[in-house]
């Protein structure tokens, strides 16, 4: 159960496909989540959470094939944090969601 996620969201932008030339594919795309809170005072909140995704192998196809932007899309897979330097040469991280099981729920 350790770096195990799961979410339930939209794909923000159709996937974007890559295909290298040894065979494998990546896809790439944003999963929308919504939460809803009340205040102190009783007003309903809608808070959306933008989150980086991307699939390898049999999973990328699936996503590829059923899934575009507005499709609700449940997922399970690991954080993955890569670090880079900028162009200025400030080290920088940036965090995405590596799917390993993916269903299209509309």
């Amino acid at each position: 159960m350790r770096n195990q996620v799961q979410l339930i969201g939209n794909i923000g932008i159709d996937p974007e496909i890559t295909n290298f030339e040894s065979g494998a594919k990546k896809v790439r795309f944003t999963l929308a989540t919504n939460e809803r809170y009340v205040d102190k005072e009783g007003n309903k909140h809608d808070k959306t959470f933008w989150h980086n995704i991307h699939a390898w192998g049999p999973t990328a196809n699936y996503i590829a094939k059923s899934g575009k932007k507005g499709t609700q899309l449940a997922i399970t897979g690991k954080l993955i944090t890569r670090k880079y330097l900028s162009k200025k040469g400030v080290s920088k991280s940036f965090t995405s969601i590596e799917v390993k099981n993916a269903v299209a729920l509309s």
